[in-house]
């Protein structure tokens, strides 16, 4: 009698824990169920918009898939080793690093000037603000088609105004000399405006208490931009150029719409090369492959960036 309510005990005890956790359970499956129903519009369009690209892609690169439909079979690896071998893709992606180079150093310290002469109080502060990031908010047909106007040669602006002074100013985009810094400059007039704020953003964000502290100690402004500013704004000058490198490497629209790449190829873009080839040689597998050999590379920079920048984090 007494085993027999020994045993009879821990059931009565149990039932009511085994019904919470079975309840909790279902709560969590329907819990989860709802979360994928909330997560899957995205879900399926990551799927359609750029892991079956990505996917197809790939395959595209082995293959001699054109856009007159002929010649669609597997062929491996000629498409890479052609493309490995292709001096125009190689001069393609030197006209890309060149391209980046200029692009990103005026792109960060102009916008770290605009910044801090806005962030010392100059007056009209809205107006500055409005004047540096409007360009940004421009389509890039907008700003190519006003920038080629005003390159153009004869009734450009900037050759009028030089001949102001007696200078006559080159043909801009149709001298392979002036057109790739004729393209460097519209990049940093169009964007420079979204550096600017988040340049503005960091400085505003840098506590008065450290500048009063070197005032008592006696430093001057340009001591305190050296001492306390410039390293206050470390981190957000990391993230601008990382970010401006990315941009500047996929570079297209306005070198596309202003030179088409070229005089004689001296602007043309790895992105240009791989339009020109999958589009107007109707080689889609060809520029796959070519693709993937430049996703390859951004790759390989990519994680070497980020194994100096552990290694620094580690150090610090």
């Amino acid at each position: 009698m007494t085993t027999a309510e020994g045993l009879a005990g821990p059931t009565r005890d149990t039932a009511p824990a085994d019904h919470l956790s079975a309840g909790r359970a279902r709560r969590r499956r329907a819990d989860n169920l709802r979360g994928w129903l909330y997560c899957s519009p995205f879900l399926v369009a990551f799927l359609l918009f750029l892991i079956w690209p990505t996917v197809y892609g790939l395959w595209m690169s082995f293959t001699g898939t054109s856009l007159a439909g002929t010649n669609t079979g597997f062929v491996g690896l000629a498409n890479w080793k052609e493309a490995l071998r292709d001096p125009e893709v190689w001069s393609s992606l030197g006209n890309t690093a060149w391209f980046t180079i200029l692009s990103t150093i005026p792109l960060v310290l102009v916008a770290m000037l605009l910044a801090v002469l806005v962030n010392i109080g100059l007056p009209g502060q809205w107006f500055w603000r409005l004047s540096f990031f409007l360009p940004f908010l421009l389509a890039s047909t907008v700003v190519s088609q006003f920038w080629n106007w005003m390159y153009n040669p004869q009734l450009g602006l900037i050759n009028t105004f030089l001949g102001w002074f007696g200078i006559t100013g080159p043909a801009w985009l149709q001298d392979p000399s002036t057109a790739m810094i004729s393209v460097v400059i519209t990049t940093v007039w169009w964007t420079v405006g979204f550096n600017f704020l988040l340049y503005l953003a960091a400085l505003q964000n840098i506590p008065d208490q450290l500048y009063e502290a070197a005032s008592l100690d006696g430093a001057g402004g340009w001591r305190k931009f050296l001492s306390i500013t410039l390293p206050q704004l470390a981190p957000t000058t990391v993230l601008v150029l990382v970010l401006q490198l990315l941009a500047s490497l996929k570079v297209f629209d306005q070198i596309y719409q202003m030179t088409s790449g070229g005089p004689g190829g001296s602007t043309r873009s790895i992105l240009v090369y791989i339009y020109e080839a999958g589009f107007t040689g109707y080689r889609l597998g060809y520029a796959s492959a070519i693709s993937y050999i430049f996703f390859f590379l951004i790759l390989i920079v990519s994680i070497a960036y980020m194994v100096i920048s552990s290694r620094r984090s580690v150090k610090a």
